[in-house]
């Protein structure tokens, strides 16, 4: 299993970016005041913690958000400090935050997810715009929730724009924008709970949940379906294939960008060429890795995401 760089430019779009707040309290209760600690701000948001990932590996990524405000401003100052260019479009109100809690006596994390600004038409027409201008030759990531006032036909609509002009489009999405995006893409990576309300079906066995990505493959022209499926792992069905794969064990950190890491992951060594099964292993690995060493150099972030992937059983089904 090879490392090296990235063979091709990769851009993540964003339309509801997020600066996240994590922090830990003794105990969480009612009413009284809970004093925090390990406080830390990052950006966020899911094709922003995609395009971390993927510098993190060394990859040419660039990442097109919204940007509202002062928050929006920080966030493409901590972004550019990681190593990845920013391409923000200008949005009326302030870049939302979200707020990550883990209560230190139970474990447990809870998270609160705010809005973010409401959209107009205009807003949706210079993001469309600006995407299908910059993405010649890129694989291009849509990924994240999409914002109050804006249609959840949005996806599918830049993805029919993006078509002859992006290398490959991968989308990451959930409910109606997944549904209404996902015919003719190139990757998609729903959860397990997205496929299954994509499916109609609970989806309760492995066989079940391989036959719902090959109906996307076959009936909605999708390239190939990464299902990630939590502590079950993740499966990899393309028109040619389906394997299967278990979750590395993992400490328990934070489940916030857990998923997007696994994409980035799968991103990366599918740029590379790499065949199907090297690239779930890889993808499997992704989270695990990142827990290792979010600030070491490419070189060494790619060395530890290769070294967990080889400890990855992949299988057909």
């Amino acid at each position: 299993m090879g490392g090296g760089q990235t063979a091709g430019r990769v851009l993540t779009v964003t339309l509801n970016p997020a600066m996240d707040v994590s922090l830990r309290v003794a105990r969480l209760v009612p009413v009284r005041k809970m004093r925090a600690e390990a406080v830390r701000r990052t950006p966020g948001g899911g094709g922003v913690n995609v395009a971390r990932a993927l510098a993190r590996l060394g990859a040419p990524v660039m990442a097109l958000f919204a940007a509202g405000g002062a928050s929006g401003d920080q966030l493409c100052r901590m972004l550019a400090g990681e190593g990845v260019t920013c391409a923000p479009v200008p949005l009326a109100g302030e870049t939302r935050e979200s707020f990550n809690a883990i209560d230190a006596a139970s474990g447990l994390e809870y998270r609160f997810v705010l809005p973010g600004p409401a959209w107009t038409e205009g807003d949706s027409a210079a993001v469309e715009a600006q995407a299908v201008a910059t993405a010649t030759d890129a694989t291009v990531v849509l990924s994240g929730s999409l914002p109050p006032g804006l249609s959840p036909g949005f996806y599918g609509r830049l993805s029919r724009a993006l078509r002859g002009k992006a290398r490959r489009i991968v989308l990451d999405a959930s409910g109606e924008a997944l549904r209404l995006g996902v015919a003719g893409v190139d990757l998609v990576k729903p959860s397990l709970e997205e496929l299954a309300e994509l499916a109609g079906s609970p989806l309760a066995t492995l066989a079940d949940r391989r036959d719902a990505c090959r109906h996307l493959v076959a009936a909605r022209g999708v390239g190939a379906v990464a299902l990630s499926m939590g502590a079950q792992g993740a499966m990899l069905v393309t028109a040619d294939a389906a394997l299967v794969a278990p979750a590395l064990p993992l400490p328990f950190v934070s489940a916030v960008g857990a998923g997007d890491t696994f994409l980035a992951a799968l991103v990366w060594a599918q740029e590379q060429g790499m065949p199907p099964a090297q690239a779930l292993a890889l993808a499997i690995a992704g989270p695990a890795a990142a827990l290792l060493d979010r600030a070491g150099t490419p070189d060494a972030n790619r060395a530890a995401l290769v070294a967990l992937a080889a400890t990855v059983a992949v299988e057909p089904l």
